[in-house]
C-alpha cells in the first residue's frame, strides 16, 4: 500500500524505541518511549497559499528529522509504523 499525504504534512517511519537504558537495564514494551526521530518516506505537495501557489516544502524524502514528542497521527500499514504530521511541527533536520 502506499501513502501521499497531502499538502503540508509528511510521513515519517519512526525509529526504534531504545532497548536498554544507558545504565544497561532492559526495558519492557511498556516502559518504551515513542521515539521523537525518525525518516521521512514521504511528502505533501506543500501549503496552498492564499495566491493559489504551493509554498516549498523545507524536508525531504530520506532526510532523518526531529519533531514534537505528542504530535501527529500514529498510523500502521503493512506493519510498520509511520506518524503523519504537518511539516510545521518538525522540529529539525538531522545533518549527518
Amino acid at each position: 500500500m502506499k501513502l501521499k499525504p497531502l499538502d503540508d504534512r509528511i510521513v515519517i517511519k519512526q525509529s526504534e524505541a531504545e532497548e536498554k537504558t544507558a545504565g544497561g537495564i532492559i526495558l519492557p514494551d511498556t516502559a518504551k518511549e515513542k521515539p521523537q526521530i525518525g525518516k521521512v518516506v514521504a511528502t505533501g505537495p506543500g501549503k496552498l497559499l492564499d495566491d493559489g501557489k504551493r509554498a516549498n516544502m523545507s524536508v525531504r524524502k530520506n532526510d532523518e528529522v526531529i519533531y514534537a514528542k505528542y504530535i501527529g497521527s500514529d498510523v500502521e500499514i503493512d506493519g510498520e509504523k509511520y506518524v503523519i504530521l504537518r511539516e510545521s511541527d518538525v522540529l529539525g533536520i538531522v545533518e549527518k
